[in-house]
């Protein structure tokens, strides 16, 4: 679960990247869900636009990605932002530290 720092801190990191992925007429699906795991395991951080021609809503993206461990960081009018940290990536985001009180 990210913090409200940490959110801010994507969201920053995240104006300068363009979407890289689309959501269309034929909506979330098992092939969708693998590439964007298969991105973020690269990148990290990534941009989805969902098409006016799509049922899909933001709030339905949010329940899809998160229920495999995908961290929903922000969503403006189609575009939404997501998060899944990545052991494999040479240079990890390093996100603000949590503080522990």
């Amino acid at each position: 679960m990210l913090t409200p720092k940490q959110k801010v801190y994507l969201r920053s990191l995240a104006q300068k990247i363009k979407p890289t992925f689309q959501i269309g007429k034929e909506g979330l699906s098992d092939n969708l869900l693998r590439d964007v795991n298969n991105y973020l395991n690269k990148h990290e951080l990534m941009k989805i636009s969902i098409l006016q021609n799509s049922l899909v809503e933001k709030e339905d993206c949010e329940e899809f990605f998160t229920k495999d461990g995908i961290e929903f960081v922000q969503a403006i009018g189609r575009v939404i932002v997501l998060y899944k940290h990545s052991d494999t990536v040479k240079d990890p985001i390093k996100l603000p530290i949590k503080n522990s009180k």
